[in-house]
């Protein structure tokens, strides 16, 4: 068993408040659940206004499998934020 994971940090310059962050993290994480079928947490930075530090993680059979599906989230996650990507991370581990 393999499991791929991704954690992205992302700037959201234009919310004006945490409602207003929380309810684009949370079209985000509903999107990236329904396309890619993975598990997507935000795993920090909660209470930053502007940042965001999101994680998620997908288990499969093969290391190649696994992160070629991280690297469709990381551009959907770049292509689909208003904001800017600051940091993106991917990692597979075997078990």
């Amino acid at each position: 068993m393999v499991v791929s994971m991704i954690q992205v940090v992302f700037e959201l310059p234009e919310a004006t408040s945490l409602k207003e962050k929380r309810q684009t993290l949370r079209s985000l994480k509903d999107r990236l659940i329904r396309k890619y079928k993975v598990s997507v947490a935000e795993i920090d930075l909660q209470d930053s206004l502007s940042f965001c530090h999101i994680g998620a993680a997908y288990v499969t059979n093969s290391r190649e499998i696994g992160e070629r599906v991280m690297q469709r989230v990381a551009d959907f996650v770049e292509d689909t934020i208003p904001g800017r990507v600051h940091n993106i991370a991917v990692h597979s581990e075997r078990f």
